[in-house]
This record gives structure tokens, C-alpha cells and sequence, in this order.
């Protein structure tokens, strides 16, 4: 099974292109980081090269930007071209075939919507509303008794 999940932030400001045939696409780099921390190293982070297309890849574009928190899930598509020095290069990329927006350049946080790269509609298939009445003050962790910390610098 060829399966990848990723949590990590945006290291540049993905730019949209287009193939020979139109179809629109993006390539970005998540910043992951690893689930341990090394006192020689200080935390382990990988970046890690992603693909998105169509409408998933318009969606990055126009609403991500550098540093903008990403969980991206899909496959790890592998290739190899002959580089214009007549060298043989291999390249190694996640495909997004699933893509959720834990921050955008216009937000701070979380609850923002997952899209998808099949032709299912997608929560930017349609002008956003200003209806409030999804209540994202909400605790999701109010059951657990304690104060629970989000903090990306928990390690810290």
C-alpha cells in the first residue's frame, strides 16, 4: 500500500502553473517535523516535495501562503528524467489527493475545510457565506477534565 500523511507548514508561497494541455497544478514543500526531538540536533524536520492538481492545486494557490499549516494526504509518486547536461535525475513526490487547511493566509487556526483532487464538490465550490452558526469556539477536548495545549512549541 502506498499511503502518506502529512502535517507540516508551507516553506514558500505555492505558485500555480498550467501543463502543455491546461491543466492547472501546484508544487510546494511541506516543512514536517519529526516526532522527536534530539538534544544534539534540536527537533528533526523534513521537507518534504508535494503535488497538487486541478482543483485542489487552484485552491493551495489562492489560499495558502508561506507558513500556512497543511495536512496533506495522497501517495509517494516516484519518476527519473534526463537533465539537459544528459545526466539521469530520479525525483520523489507526494501527490495530494487529499488536502486540509489547518491555517490560511487569512487565518490564524484551525476548522478550515479539506478538499479533495477527485471532481466531488468541494467546501470552495462556493462563495463563502457570512453565517456564523458553526460555533468554532467550541472545546473539543472539554471532556478530558484538564486544560489541553495546542502549542506548536511544546517541545520547547
Amino acid at each position: 500500500m502506498n499511503s502518506v500523511c502529512l502535517v507540516g507548514r508551507l516553506t514558500a508561497k505555492p505558485e500555480l502553473r498550467y501543463t502543455g494541455s491546461n491543466v492547472p497544478y501546484v508544487r510546494f514543500t511541506v516543512a514536517a517535523n519529526r516526532g522527536y526531538y534530539s538534544q544534539s540536533q534540536g527537533q528533526m524536520t523534513d521537507f518534504i516535495g508535494c503535488v497538487a492538481w486541478r482543483r485542489t492545486a487552484e485552491n493551495i494557490a489562492n489560499y495558502l501562503d508561506k507558513g500556512s499549516m497543511i495536512s496533506v494526504q495522497g501517495y509517494i509518486n516516484t519518476g527519473n528524467y534526463t537533465d539537459k547536461d544528459g545526466n539521469k535525475r530520479y525525483t520523489t513526490d507526494i501527490v495530494a489527493d487529499n488536502v486540509q487547511f489547518l491555517s490560511s493566509k487569512n487565518s490564524g487556526g484551525g476548522n478550515q475545510p479539506s478538499i479533495s483532487s477527485n471532481n466531488a464538490p468541494t467546501p470552495y465550490d462556493y462563495e463563502p457565506s457570512n453565517d456564523n452558526s458553526v460555533n468554532i469556539e467550541e472545546d473539543p477536548f472539554a471532556d478530558f477534565g484538564d486544560n489541553v495545549s495546542l502549542d506548536d512549541n511544546f517541545l520547547d
